[in-house]
């Protein structure tokens, strides 16, 4: 089954940018939110990243306003139903997306593909709330989605293969470059990249080296076009925390213990980029 339109639930950050890599390859897009202003803005957003491919002369005019044409904004859940694969791109909040997938679930034709963009929930229980397991996968962009390459399809414990293909040669059509990992915490890019930064804080905590030089360690050392530290304050150092104590009881390894000074700098506020001050100040 070749997808023609994709439905896209939340115009946020990664809703947004999902639909602009969508409607830039010629893919029709619905993309809905409960809210005209949230929809408003996303499609605000969508057009200001357009108009600056095109300062790059990386887009005509011509092929923005062919882009925007493709994506339908709405508040009304129904209008997905035009859609083949409908991409839940909601808050990292596992209730949240629980009660969303349930709604869509109820109200999409049974062939209908589901996908989660989650960075951290299982697919297979995000997909046991649905009535179509099979036809269930996750689907994680990475931000900016118009400019990452990457997308990791995630394969829920049910997923048909039929399902993974099909959504893989989307993903292929949007000029991505997607990977297939099987469902566990973290999947495979925060699984390695999260304890990396831990490790950093570990290092930093430890007064073997200053921050600065952390960071142009990795950056010269490992070709890294940012150093652990400078990405943490850019992810907020509470995402990073979260995401190690999910580790950490999930697996039940020590080797996922957060360090103790990104507890503490988590416990002051300072979050990084988000707050104006993390490792370094803003």
């Amino acid at each position: 089954m070749a997808i023609q339109t994709v439905g896209i639930i939340g115009a946020g950050t990664m809703g947004n940018g999902i639909a602009q890599a969508c409607a830039v390859a010629g893919v029709k897009v619905v993309m809905v939110d409960i809210a005209q202003a949230a929809v408003d803005k996303g499609l605000a957003t969508v057009s200001g990243s357009l108009d600056r491919l095109i300062k790059k002369e990386k887009l005509t005019a011509e092929q923005k306003t062919a882009a925007l044409a493709l994506i339908k904004g709405s508040t009304n859940y129904d209008d997905l139903k035009s859609a083949q694969l409908v991409i839940e791109a909601a808050t990292e909040n596992h209730a949240l997306k629980l009660k969303i997938l349930k709604q869509v679930d109820d109200m999409l034709a049974p062939e209908v593909i589901i996908a989660s963009n989650t960075s951290s929930i299982s697919i297979t229980q995000l997909a046991a709330a649905t009535s179509r397991p099979d036809r269930f996968i996750g689907m994680h962009f990475f931000n900016p989605v118009p400019m990452m390459a990457l997308v990791e399809l995630i394969r829920g414990y049910l997923t048909s293969d039929a399902t993974h293909d099909t959504v893989k040669e989307l993903a292929e059509r949007l000029g991505k470059s997607p990977i297939t990992v099987k469902n566990a915490p973290g999947f495979v890019v925060n699984r390695i990249l999260v304890p990396m930064i831990n490790e950093a804080f570990f290092v930093l905590a430890e007064g073997i080296a200053t921050a600065e030089d952390i960071d142009a360690g990795m950056k010269l050392g490992c070709n890294q076009p940012i150093g652990p530290l400078a990405l943490a304050d850019m992810i907020g150092l509470d995402v990073c925390l979260a995401v190690m104590e999910v580790y950490l009881e999930q697996f039940g390894d020590s080797k996922y213990r957060p360090c103790p000074l990104l507890k503490e700098m988590v416990a002051a506020g300072q979050l990084g980029r988000k707050t104006g001050r993390g490792v370094y100040t803003y």
